[in-house]
């Protein structure tokens, strides 16, 4: 079979720098598996598998190349100066015993990674008090008086004795909830109200999200008011617990400078890349708890990895590995009923089950709606409706808290970037149409009710990339034009737009995009051609957004290619 490769700049780049480092002759071939491996880190695997590419044609700038078998592409690589094993000198390049071939800092960070998380799953917590324990479980976990074994108290459980706890589920199995009793637990123990203990989200959002459902939970516990007072509600970045130091891309907390912290816990772990999870695990110390919350199932990072996959699946299908009793997964909904459209058709196209995903959306259960893509043509007279009914209460709220809430009951969320259904033409036809309807008056990049996204971090401003924003008239400031974030206090905090970090137009924003948000209905766009980023993980995160309902516009053929598609990401850790 033949492959069209498109070589990035940075892949073509670091294959000629690399060459340049070799002793003797390099040929095209090796030059091409180089670029094939910086290539693997760019689209999200940690390392090329040799036993992928094997056999295969490769297209290169009209230029065709073929690859030999497995064997022989070892023989290549392993032949060249630059290309160590993982035991012996250290090589710029690294083939382990499978046939994977690394960059040495992503092998180096699955190694770390994996060394430290084995070693903490396989040790256990000191000083609990198991007599106090058994006591706040029952308090804390009453029950719900069916036989089924309660996930959420064994979560509990494993987390307070061990020093490293993964808790997944999908949205509303409450993970939230069931952390917010282990920071109650833990302060319960004698000399609890001594632990340092830090939360951490990957971003901004995530981390404001958290510490909302953090004030909103702990009122409700069956606790002492001096521990309620005790649980944080502090939640910060991953970037800011580790301590960003400007103009460098490390931190100041690393090994030789650990964190303070007793407990650490990391919410939408899915989201953490392997390098960002693999330099936190180094900054612990050696006797300090890490607890990841996050749903598997959801899409991997953007950067490289799916550290919260691997370790899901290591933990499940090896009955061996420490992480076995470490990981527990939540499987009842609080947030759906049973029968439920949005449970029942995020569960089948988790599971790949083509058929009855289709019988969900076309028979219109409960919460879901679907519709055939309308054509380029088409679309602005087919969406408009929909856009005006969903973006009218945003835009006629008379404060910018109500405005920032309004605005979370309605989204667009697209699989693509770029072209009509992407995010940049469609955030371009829904200002049209709001425009046309006299619902806002698009003069210049500032204009009222402008939603916004940031795409970089800014630390000094304490704005972070995804997080969402709308411009909107400053109450107390005479009607002066402001761009208005929520505020961790659940309040609303703003700045001046020319101010603004790098942003966005956010009416429209990508599924990636709203990992860690929810909305109340969400319009799912789907692009009338296929690509390799339309995946049953794609599709099961987007409808996972929604809390009342989702509508799924798309072709059949392209809806039913990505539930058949599962997201591949090559990774050699051995959990």
């Amino acid at each position: 079979m033949s492959i069209e490769y498109q070589e990035r700049a940075i892949d073509r780049h670091f294959a000629t720098f690399i060459c340049h480092q070799v002793t003797g002759e390099v040929s095209d071939l090796f030059r091409l598996v180089v670029s094939l491996a910086s290539s693997a880190i760019g689209k999200g695997s940690s390392c090329l598998n040799l036993a992928d590419i094997e056999g295969e044609s490769v297209m290169v700038d009209k230029r065709e190349f073929f690859l030999p078998r497995f064997e022989l592409l070892r023989e290549l690589v392993m032949s060249s100066s630059v290309v160590g094993l993982p035991v012996g000198p250290l090589r710029p390049l690294v083939l382990d015993g499978s046939g994977r071939l690394y960059l040495y800092r992503y092998w180096h960070y699955e190694q770390e990674l994996a060394r430290i998380v084995l070693q903490k799953a396989g040790a256990a917590s000191a000083n609990i008090d198991e007599a106090l324990l058994l006591d706040g479980l029952a308090r804390l976990f009453p029950g719900s008086g069916d036989s089924k074994p309660d996930r959420q108290k064994e979560a509990a459980v494993v987390a307070l004795h061990r020093q490293f706890c993964v808790i997944s589920g999908a949205p509303g199995t409450g993970k939230t909830s069931t952390v917010v009793r282990v920071l109650a637990l833990l302060l319960e123990q004698d000399g609890g109200r001594r632990q340092r203990i830090a939360m951490a989200a990957p971003t901004g959002k995530a981390a404001a999200r958290l510490k909302k459902s953090i004030n909103d939970i702990k009122n409700s516990l069956d606790c002492s008011g001096e521990v309620k007072a005790a649980i944080p509600d502090d939640v910060v970045t991953i970037h800011r617990v580790l301590g960003t130091l400007h103009g460098s891309s490390r931190f100041r907390h690393s090994a030789r400078n650990p964190l303070p912290f007793d407990t650490v816990i990391i919410d939408e772990a899915s989201m953490v890349a392997l390098p960002m999870m693999s330099t936190l695990v180094t900054a612990l110390r050696p006797d300090a708890r890490l607890v990841l919350l996050g749903d598997r199932d959801q899409l991997a990072s953007v950067e490289s990895g799916s550290v919260l996959g691997d370790l899901c699946r290591a933990g499940a299908e090896n009955p061996t590995s420490p992480l076995n009793g470490s990981l527990v997964m939540l499987e009842k909904n609080y947030r759906f009923q049973s029968g439920s459209g949005i449970a029942e058709i995020s569960r089948a196209v988790n599971g790949g089950m083509l058929r009855e995903a289709l019988e969900l959306l076309k028979g219109s259960a409960a919460g879901i709606t679907w519709q055939t893509l309308p054509s380029r043509e088409e679309l602005p007279g087919t969406l408009v409706k929909k856009v005006v009914e969903g973006y009218r209460g945003y835009l006629e709220a008379v404060s910018p808290l109500e405005a920032l809430e309004q605005f979370d009951r309605f989204r667009i969320l697209c699989a693509l970037r770029d072209g009509p259904y992407g995010v940049g033409g469609l955030n371009h036809t829904v200002e049209k149409m709001l425009a046309r309807e006299g619902l806002i008056s698009p003069k210049g990049n500032f204009y009222c009710g402008r939603p916004l996204m940031i795409t970089v971090n800014n630390h000094a401003m304490r704005l972070f990339n995804g997080d969402t924003g709308i411009l909107f008239p400053d109450p107390e400031n005479g009607g002066e034009l402001r761009a208005f974030f929520p505020a961790a206090d659940g309040g609303v905090r703003s700045l001046a737009p020319e101010r603004l970090p790098q942003h966005e137009t956010a009416y429209a924003i990508t599924i990636h995009k709203s990992q860690g948000s929810e909305f109340g209905r969400v319009l799912m766009i789907l692009p009338p051609i296929d690509s390799e980023l339309l995946t049953r993980e794609l599709l099961y995160t987007g409808i996972t957004r929604a809390k009342e309902s989702v509508e799924i516009w798309a072709n059949e053929d392209i809806f039913c290619s990505a539930v058949r598609k599962k997201t591949k990401r090559s990774s050699g850790i051995n959990f």
